[in-house]
């Protein structure tokens, strides 16, 4: 059997206690640690994260990529590899419009190219920074020129790899085409990335010369883990029911025979449901097919299904509409389950 990546996205409800996550999470055996982008800087918490592990990988998972302009990221990324100790994945992620243009006033506009142009961007002035020479770089819709710029200080590496998160189909062919690494979303089952995803992903490598091999494929998953099926299956549910409140996402749920469902749960959160509150609308049956539920045996069953369809898998808590207490017991039960693996596996 090839070993699957275990890794991991530690929760805390401050920056001290995500530290302490990850460093448990590390100790069990967790490859590489990941810090997402939404209520913190994906940038901050990982160097929080580097600073407190010593051997794991720390990637964001993902920042945004187009909040920040490709320079000010390829920096970001060069001092968090240089914290790290060449530790760094910088994981990238385009964000929706309405994230973009409303909450950070920034472009939308053609994200697949946007993002094809941010990607080389970062990696052309992480190759060129310390070297003086011209970067020139003019794109259709980010560009990039530097003259009598020379960063005096070393670099660790020179190209740190780039990995980017997608569920649309452009944007996932994107990820074949540029990146080292490609991130799924949370709630992707083995089938449904397998039929769905990475079809695209492959057209992407074929689309740029690039084989099956050139590319992580990470395949996130929320995991819930309890003795008591029906515990673990009810701790996932907001985290489903959140996801479902996203039209975006229509084409995961009705391939899962689900489209009655998420119409259903989206009828409650445009009728005033919070969406961090919608556990409740969502059925035994849809949990257990998007997130990873059950005992520790159950989820081990269903990370292993993975095999063969994934190289990496990225394991989250689950969050929406918990409790902080409710979560640290479920991201305790995962990181356990992931020192149960990593015991097999050595």
């Amino acid at each position: 059997m090839t070993r699957l990546r275990i890794t991991y996205s530690p929760w805390g409800e401050t920056l001290t206690e995500l530290c302490a996550a990850a460093a448990a999470a590390e100790d069990a055996g967790a490859d590489v640690l990941w810090a997402p982008e939404l209520h913190r800087s994906g940038t901050i918490a990982a160097a929080a994260i580097a600073h407190a592990t010593n051997h794991a990988h720390i990637g964001t998972s993902a920042a945004l990529a187009f909040t920040r302009s490709p320079m000010t990221t390829a920096l970001e990324a060069l001092d968090l590899d240089e914290l790290s100790g060449g530790r760094f994945l910088l994981g990238l992620g385009s964000g929706v419009r309405r994230l973009n243009e409303e909450w950070h006033g920034v472009p939308f506009d053609r994200p697949v190219r946007r993002m094809m142009e941010t990607v080389a961007a970062i990696r052309q002035f992480t190759t060129q920074c310390t070297t003086g020479d011209p970067v020139e770089l003019r794109g259709e819709v980010v560009g990039m020129r530097l003259h009598g710029y020379r960063r005096p200080f070393p670099v660790r590496r020179p190209r740190i790899p780039v990995y980017v998160a997608s569920f649309g189909p452009e944007m996932t062919r994107c990820a074949g085409r540029v990146a080292d690494g490609w991130i799924s979303h949370e709630l992707c089952s083995p089938a449904y990335l397998k039929d769905r995803l990475l079809p695209h992903l492959g057209e992407g490598l074929t689309q740029a010369g690039r084989g099956p091999g050139d590319v992580d494929v990470v395949v996130s998953a929320c995991c819930s883990v309890d003795p008591d099926r029906a515990v673990a299956r009810r701790r996932a549910a907001g985290t489903v029911g959140f996801h479902a409140t996203v039209r975006t996402y229509a084409d995961l749920f009705t391939y899962h025979g689900l489209g009655a469902e998420q119409t259903e749960i989206d009828r409650r959160f445009r009728a005033g449901a919070a969406p961090d509150g919608l556990a409740d609308a969502v059925p035994d049956h849809m949990a257990d097919a998007l997130a990873l539920t059950g005992t520790a045996d159950d989820v081990r069953a269903r990370i292993l299904a993975y095999e063969g369809v994934a190289d990496t898998v990225r394991l989250t808590p689950p969050t929406h509409g918990l409790t902080p207490r409710e979560i640290r017991t479920a991201q305790q039960r995962v990181i356990e389950l992931i020192a149960d693996l990593s015991a097999d596996w050595r």
